[in-house]
C-alpha cells in the first residue's frame, strides 16, 4: 500500500490479544462496558523489552487490527442509536482501515504477558501497538460528543451488524 509520499506503509503485528469473547455478538461495544472482563495481551519476543516500566500505569491503550469486521460502509446505524450517521461520526468497526483502539486496565505483567481487565476485544485479535493512558493528555470529560450526547439507544453489547462470520 502506498502512502501520500509514495513510501510503503508497513504495519507489524507485535502480539495477540486473548479474551473469552469468541464472536462479536455479546461482546461489550466499548471497554467501559467490559468492566470486570479479563484478558491477556501476549507480546511477541522481540518486543518484550519495550514493556519495561509499563507496570506503573493503571490503564493502557491497545491498538489492534479488527480482522473479523465486514467491509467499509460510509453510512451506518451505530449500536447506540436508531438513526443513520456517517461512519467517521461513530465508532463502528466497519472502517476503511479496521484499526481498533481500546483503553484497558492493567492488572499485572508477567514477562511477555500483560493481564488486563475491562476489555472489549475479540479473542485472537492481532495487536499493533500499546501506549500508556495518561489522564492529563487523554481525558477531556467536558468535550461535546455530537449525536452521542443524546443517543437513541442504551445498547452496551454488540450484535452481528458489523461482523461477518469467520
Amino acid at each position: 500500500m502506498e502512502g501520500k509520499t509514495g513510501k510503503p506503509i508497513n504495519i507489524q503485528v507485535i502480539g495477540t490479544i486473548q479474551t473469552h469473547f469468541k464472536e462479536a455478538s455479546g461482546t461489550p461495544i466499548q471497554a467501559v462496558y467490559g468492566q470486570g472482563s479479563e484478558g491477556r495481551v501476549l507480546v511477541h519476543e522481540p518486543f518484550v523489552p519495550a514493556l519495561d516500566d509499563i507496570e506503573g500505569f493503571e490503564r493502557l491503550w491497545l491498538i489492534y487490527w479488527m480482522d473479523r469486521v465486514g467491509p467499509f460502509r460510509p453510512k451506518i446505524i451505530p449500536y447506540r442509536d436508531n438513526t443513520e450517521h456517517g461512519l467517521f461520526a461513530t465508532r463502528s468497526p466497519t472502517r476503511p482501515n479496521p484499526i481498533g483502539l481500546s483503553v484497558v486496565r492493567l492488572i499485572r505483567r508477567e514477562g511477555s504477558v500483560l493481564h488486563v481487565a475491562d476489555i472489549d476485544i475479540l479473542d485472537g485479535t492481532q495487536l499493533l501497538d500499546i501506549k500508556p493512558y495518561i489522564p492529563d493528555f487523554d481525558a477531556h470529560p467536558v468535550s461535546r460528543a455530537g449525536w452521542f450526547d443524546n443517543p437513541g439507544v442504551d445498547r452496551r453489547r454488540a450484535d452481528e451488524r458489523f461482523h461477518g462470520k469467520p
